[in-house]
């Protein structure tokens, strides 16, 4: 029978002699309301010289990068170092090492022991301290983060008008969550663009949440050769920028719209 991971699932794991010497939490904890439960957990399952392994998305590259359109329903939790330290640290772990890596716009790949187990890496002193050099402790970043994506909202608005002026076609591709924040939060609908594309067939016939932009197929990107694409799945611009060659060949371009609104 599946369960979901947390407090009560790991002491059954305990009582029956199942204990691990790697724990793997990739993309997990991001998403976990019972944060305190499953970080319990791990601490219970985890052997004495065991080591978790943890990734979650990296509140420092959201802030940096303006990745406010991944601020949805789905992620409870928006971790820097510091605060996935004092998470740990609650229940008898220690961070003990740190690599960034770009997944998702940038995440943190964390390796925990128990605490005292190990010695801690100087990288993650050293990124700590970098957290609160940039202020990332302090509130006044997420009110400028908030300042910035105004802007942006502003900036990008201005650039799909123009192109509309100019009598050009608009859509858009990946019609993934943050196409949809980005969509209602900026007030981007089909008075703007005539479709998004998407690779998945159980998107196609449907709509953009809360906007109504209809859901096709990415080949119709080729087909009805719009003038300019937004390129909602900003995450995975390189893959998508190569697989829509063809469509850039004939004339297409592409808006980035993170950062700062871009034609590529």
């Amino acid at each position: 029978m599946a369960e979901f991971f947390g407090a009560d699932v790991a002491h059954e794991l305990e009582r029956t002699g199942r204990l691990a010497d790697v724990v793997h939490a990739n993309n997990v904890i991001a998403h976990v309301p019972d944060i305190h439960g499953f970080v319990s957990g791990i601490a219970t399952v985890l052997k004495p010289d065991g080591r978790a392994v943890i990734e979650t998305p990296y509140v420092r590259d959201l802030i940096e990068r303006l990745e406010f359109d991944t601020i949805y329903h789905e992620h409870v939790f928006y971790y820097s170092l510091a605060s996935l330290g004092r998470l740990l640290k609650g229940h008898g772990l220690a961070v003990v090492d740190v690599e960034r890596i770009p997944i998702h716009g940038g995440s943190l790949r964390v390796f925990a022991a128990h605490d005292g187990a190990i010695k801690t890496s100087e990288s993650v002193d050293r990124l700590i301290e970098e957290e609160s050099a940039i202020g990332l402790t302090r509130v006044e970043a997420f009110i400028e983060f908030a300042d910035r994506v105004e802007v942006l909202g502003k900036q990008l608005r201005a650039m799909l008008a123009d192109v509309k002026r100019d009598g050009r076609s608009i859509a858009a591709c990946g019609a993934a969550a943050k196409g949809a924040i980005l969509l209602n939060a900026f007030g981007i609908g089909r008075e703007t663009l005539d479709f998004v594309a998407d690779r998945s067939p159980y998107k196609h016939g449907l709509y953009m949440p809360g906007v109504h932009v209809p859901v096709v197929p990415v080949e119709d990107l080729v087909r009805r050769a719009p003038d300019t694409c937004l390129l909602l799945a900003w995450n995975f611009a390189e893959e998508i920028l190569a697989q829509q060659a063809p469509y850039r060949a004939g004339g297409g371009r592409f808006i980035l719209p993170a950062p700062e609104a871009r034609f590529v």
